[in-house]
């Protein structure tokens, strides 16, 4: 059968094997680290990250608001040729800012100059003024959902080699094929929400990370009981498709976590910032002592999460340190 004639089946995009980089997880707590705003300085940012290395953080992953001082993609790349061990990635690249064929170009790019580092967050946006501010639409939910799964569907083949014809609701490819592919022999792929009815049967269908955490913009899971539900729901759909549980990472997004010695220094910390733009983090705003850090993981590693990506916030070295020196050491092998 000719490529351009393979059929496209719910299956045809799953991965039949467990990702190495998932498979190593299995069995014991990781970390990575984001930085909101990503530093201006290349610098000092290359020497945060280079940091985040030394301190044994499996990944950085950077986010995708070309407002925000830095593009993602392009700080990967600097960050491929100053780093060797830690993962990089995206947390998470909006699928509306590049054209999937593009994408999976600068990602390929990115995993070659790492040697096979990358990890592919992706998401349907959510910055409307960002939209706004680049001249593209917003459309609803359910139609950036669409959107999504045509994009997922073309990268899965851009990476995996084919050469390929694509007729979707938004793309029309006439043989597609990406030369100079990415190192991996499959490029991991991290999607964020928690949508139940179509969120997590995208990422048991096409993924290898699912990434949500306790604000409506990262997956609207509040309670422990919100987290087991959607695990829950996970875990069904992956069945579905012929997968096992632990095929997929369970990642906990924390948006922003703040880590000082005592309460007044964190006080003094928040008090920094804009009431409204704490009030705006709400739950998913975790600010305490390194203690209270450890049983804060502890008690999520219990109901079920595997990796834990703690956002900074720029400037805010002190917490990196202490996730590093004395919240990680603490909960290897919980």
């Amino acid at each position: 059968m000719d490529e351009h004639d393979m059929p496209e089946t719910d299956t045809f995009y799953t991965p039949t094997t467990i990702h190495p980089w998932v498979a190593d997880g299995i069995g014991r707590i990781r970390f990575g680290v984001s930085i909101f705003r990503q530093p201006p300085d290349w610098s000092e940012f290359v020497g945060i990250v280079q940091r985040i290395e030394e301190l044994g953080f499996d990944s950085y992953l950077a986010y995708d608001h070309p407002i925000d001082w830095a593009d993602c993609w392009t700080s990967l790349a600097a960050l491929a040729m100053a780093t060797s061990r830690i993962r990089l990635g995206t947390i998470v690249d909006c699928i509306y800012y590049r054209n999937p064929y593009l994408l999976a170009r600068m990602a390929a790019d990115v995993d070659r100059i790492s040697g096979g580092q990358v990890v592919v967050g992706l998401g349907i946006g959510d910055k409307t003024e960002e939209f706004a501010q680049m001249g593209i639409p917003f459309p609803p939910v359910a139609e950036r959902l669409r959107y999504m799964e045509e994009t997922l569907q073309i990268l899965v083949r851009l990476w995996r080699g084919d050469t390929f014809d694509y007729d979707g609701e938004f793309f029309t490819l006439r043989g597609a094929h990406l030369e100079a592919g990415p190192v991996q022999e499959r490029m991991p792929l991290l999607l964020a929400g928690g949508g139940e009815k179509v969120t997590l049967r995208q990422v048991a269908q096409y993924a290898d990370a699912s990434n949500f955490g306790s604000h409506a913009w990262i997956g609207s899971a509040f309670t422990p009981t919100d987290f087991r539900r959607k695990y829950d729901l996970l875990a069904g759909y992956l069945e579905q498709c012929g997968r096992q549980p632990d095929d997929v990472v369970r990642s906990h997004f924390a948006m922003p976590i703040v880590l000082r010695r005592d309460r007044d220094a964190l006080d003094a910390v928040l008090g920094a910032y804009p009431k409204e733009t704490v009030k705006w983090w709400g739950p998913a705003l975790f600010a305490g002592t390194p203690e209270e850090a450890i049983a804060y993981y502890r008690d999520l590693a219990a109901i079920g999460c595997q990796y834990f990506v703690a956002n900074t916030l720029t400037g805010d070295w002190e917490t990196i340190e202490l996730l590093g020196t004395e919240v990680m050491p603490a909960l290897q092998g919980a």
